[in-house]
Order: structure tokens, then C-alpha cells, then sequence
């Protein structure tokens, strides 16, 4: 047998399972939202990508030192699921990579910024996480044993990247530039990485100004922006979380007949805030917005579960409620 003939079966059997890569991609996609979206933590977007045939193919023949890069291509290539999330901030990195490693398998983690510092140099800025889905994960068990690579970056990070490799694998960069167009690159990912920290300080300072209620405004109801000012006061340690979701539990108030913040603040007094998150039992920082959702539980219980707003998470709804009635060993 020549030494390519195990590259080319790994590649066969690589094309016959592509299709069921891509449902699984999907699948790793929707699970990544959903957790990001219970936890309450904010977000640009999550988007996935299946390994193509092609560029297994090319990565499979790669050589070094004389031989094989791979000598199991099907078991050694693990980014043939790929997932990317983007944040707007460096601290919510590492909440989305301690949140992942609460709910998934965690088989590596590679914080390649902290490399490159670590280094003394600036340049590619990424987490990378690969993961594996839960066994006795019964809703997702389509992924029970699947890996997947999930690519944690900020808006700013992911920019930077996207373009240093656009430049550099479809550019056509004169020998004479390349100096030059390094020296550029690494300032550019000085400036990120500044840029990054203060955004960070940005939303620090006005988490640490926002009043902890604000006056009953025009409107005969709680909005969004109204709510996030207010919990960003409420729960100062707690990250932002995704805009949208202002707006939904803001309904949800609605239809408790909450209408004004301070009467949300005067309700929230009853709520032990600490005991709620030694019986969830979190590892990560929940967002703000879960934070209220588990108030709400703890406070109205199945009233709160069957809401019309919550007619799509009524089984998550019901096992959180029992981690908060379930009385504290």
C-alpha cells in the first residue's frame, strides 16, 4: 500500500459523511444560540461552517518532516465543525468559553491571544475551544459524541483577522511591501486590543452610573431600553446581554402586570439574589437578563412557566425552577 492510499480512503470516507457534518453544523449552531441566549449573554451573531471535501483533502496531504502530517486524518483533523461566536467585548469571550465548558465536553483550549502576550507580540486574537456534545444530553443527542471547533472572538478580534487574511492569501504583496505590511499589521493589532480594553471600560462605567430604578416614563408599560438601564444598576456584576432580549421579558413583565421599574425594584427585594445563584449553581456570569428570569421564577414559580412569552422553553423553565425549590444541603 503507498503512503497517500490511507490519505485517500480518509478522504472517501470524508465525502460520505460530509452530509451528516452538515445537519450536525446546524444542529451545533442552534445549541450554541440556545445556551447563549438561556444564559443571557450578549452577542453579534453565531454562524457555522462545514469542513468542505477540498479543503479536507488539501489538509489531510499535508507533510512534515518527510512524512505524513496525519497519520489518522478522519481523527486528527477536528475543525471539521466549525462554529464562530463573535461578542462585543473581551470579558464576554470568557464568559461564552466558561459557559460552554458548564454545559459541553471540553477537549481543548487555546486562548491564542494570551499566546501572542505572552510572546510580547500582537497579531491573531482568538479562543479556540473544541468541544464535544454530552451524552446524557436527551434534546441534543443528535451531537452525543460529535466534536465540533468553536471559535470564540470580539467584533474587533474578527475584523482584524478577516482582513489581515484577506489581504494575505488573495492580495498580491510585493516582496519589497512585505516588511512594511507586517509592521502595519502588528500596530493595527495593537490598536485593536486598546480598543478592546475600552470598550470594556465603556460598559464597566456605565454599569457602574446606571441608577437602580429610573422615573416612571411615558409609556404605560416597561421597554427594553428602560430595563436595561435599570438591571445594568440592579445586577452590576451581571454582563449585558443580548439586545432583543430587553424587549421579550419586558413583555414578560407585561404580562405580570409589572408595569413601572420601581415597582420592579420593590418586587426584586424579595429575592435573595445570592441564593438564587448558589442554587443555579453557575460557573459563568449570567447575563442581566437572566438574572430577572430567575427572579421571576423564584418569585411566581408555574405561573411564570406558563406564561404565552414562554411557551417555547417551558421544559428548561420547569428543571430551573426545581434547582430553585429544591431545598440547599
Amino acid at each position: 500500500m503507498s503512503e497517500q492510499e490511507p490519505v485517500r480512503e480518509a478522504v472517501r470516507a470524508y465525502a460520505a459523511r460530509q452530509p451528516q457534518l452538515v445537519a450536525a453544523t446546524g444542529a451545533w449552531v442552534t445549541l450554541v444560540r440556545t445556551l447563549l441566549d438561556d444564559a443571557g449573554i450578549d452577542y453579534l451573531s453565531v454562524t457555522g461552517r462545514t469542513k468542505s471535501v477540498a479543503s479536507f483533502a488539501a489538509k489531510a496531504n499535508r507533510a512534515e518532516g518527510g512524512g505524513p502530517l496525519y497519520r489518522d486524518p478522519l481523527e486528527e483533523i477536528t475543525d471539521q465543525i466549525g462554529v464562530r461566536v463573535i461578542t462585543y467585548v473581551h470579558s464576554d469571550v470568557a464568559a461564552v468559553a466558561e459557559l460552554l465548558d458548564d454545559e459541553l465536553t471540553i477537549l481543548d483550549d487555546r486562548d491564542l491571544g494570551e499566546e501572542m502576550a505572552r510572546s510580547g507580540r500582537f497579531g491573531y486574537a482568538s479562543r479556540h475551544l473544541l468541544v464535544r456534545g454530552n451524552d446524557g444530553d436527551e434534546e441534543h443527542g443528535e451531537l452525543a459524541g460529535e466534536r465540533a471547533s468553536i471559535q470564540l472572538r470580539t467584533v474587533l478580534q474578527h475584523a482584524w483577522a478577516e482582513f489581515e487574511h484577506d489581504i494575505r492569501y488573495k492580495g498580491n504583496v510585493p516582496e519589497d511591501a512585505a516588511a512594511d505590511l507586517d509592521r502595519r499589521f502588528t500596530l493595527a493589532a495593537g490598536l485593536i486590543e486598546l480598543a478592546d480594553r475600552e470598550f470594556s471600560t465603556i460598559r464597566r462605567r456605565i454599569q457602574a452610573a446606571a441608577p437602580g430604578s429610573t422615573s416612571e416614563g411615558e409609556a404605560d408599560h416597561i421597554v427594553g431600553q428602560e430595563l436595561a438601564t435599570f438591571l445594568a444598576g440592579h445586577y452590576s456584576d451581571a454582563g449585558w446581554s443580548h439586545t432583543d432580549h430587553y424587549d421579550w421579558i419586558a413583555g414578560l413583565l407585561a404580562q405580570l402586570g409589572i408595569d413601572t421599574v420601581d415597582d420592579l425594584a420593590d418586587l426584586l427585594t424579595s429575592v435573595d439574589a445570592d441564593a438564587v445563584i448558589r442554587r443555579m449553581g453557575y460557573r459563568y456570569p449570567a447575563g442581566a437578563v437572566r438574572r430577572l428570569d430567575d427572579a421571576l421564577l423564584a418569585i411566581f414559580g408555574e405561573q411564570y412557566v406558563t406564561l404565552d412569552g414562554n411557551s417555547h422553553r417551558v421544559p428548561l423553565l420547569r428543571a430551573r425552577l426545581e434547582k430553585l425549590t429544591t431545598p440547599e444541603t
